[in-house]
């Protein structure tokens, strides 16, 4: 029973995350060679304020909307 985690910060909507989650049972039942109702798919989401990459806090570093299409950054 292959089990993966994905970690991502917060803010996307469901409806991605469904298709992610589809996509990554399709991939791993594929090439493991099992069904696809075996796979389990774990989604954890972390506000950019409990998140920091060289001792600063992804909300200060990269401020509101990182990571988004359009935002320019």
């Amino acid at each position: 029973m292959p089990i993966v985690t994905v970690k991502m910060a917060k803010g996307r909507p469901v409806t991605k995350k469904r298709k992610l989650a589809k996509a990554i049972t399709d991939i791993v039942a594929r090439e493991l060679d099992v069904k696809p109702e075996w796979v389990t798919v774990l989604i954890e989401e972390y506000d950019r304020s409990n998140w920091a990459t060289g001792g600063q806090l992804h909300s200060d570093k990269f401020g509101k909307g990182f990571g988004k299409k359009g935002s320019g950054k």
